[in-house]
């Protein structure tokens, strides 16, 4: 098993009003990174439906220069209507979100989970909420206590 210091949580920038399915996001980084896959570890679409896109020990590509040391996962949306970012999470991904990273953190419980804008040169909003902390009870000083 690989070191993993990080749970990076991204969106995958779509409308709230728009599907983006598992199938529409493989064809998407499919074009994007030459039929190398999925380039993060799971997808949540908006049924809460929860896809394994790429093995746990295989190296992400989500986050340049962190992907070496970190899972990604990717919930479907992140913009509103009308194009703007918004955390657009339903209670089903939401659900499945927390789930996921609980299993997670058992695998890796050093683990720091962060949203995709926590990273020091990403100036986008993605994803769209603060995961650090909405999540703060699973990060690694939070399970000592």
């Amino acid at each position: 098993m690989r070191t993993v210091n990080l749970i990076i949580i991204h969106c995958s920038a779509t409308r709230s009003n728009r599907r983006f399915t598992v199938k529409d996001l493989e064809s998407c980084h499919n074009a994007r990174f030459h039929n190398k896959g999925i380039g993060y570890h799971y997808y949540i679409e908006r049924d809460g439906q929860l896809y394994a896109t790429r093995d746990e020990d295989e190296i992400g590509m989500h986050a340049r220069h962190y992907n070496a040391h970190s899972i990604g996962i990717c919930y479907e949306g992140g913009l509103n209507e009308k194009g703007q970012e918004a955390d657009t999470r339903t209670p089903a991904q939401k659900q499945t979100l927390i789930a996921l990273l609980r299993c997670l953190k058992v695998d890796y419980p050093d683990a720091e989970i962060i949203g995709h804008h926590d990273l020091p040169w990403v100036t986008k909003a993605c994803p769209c909420f603060d995961a650090r902390t909405e999540y703060q009870h699973l990060q690694p000083l939070a399970l000592e206590q």
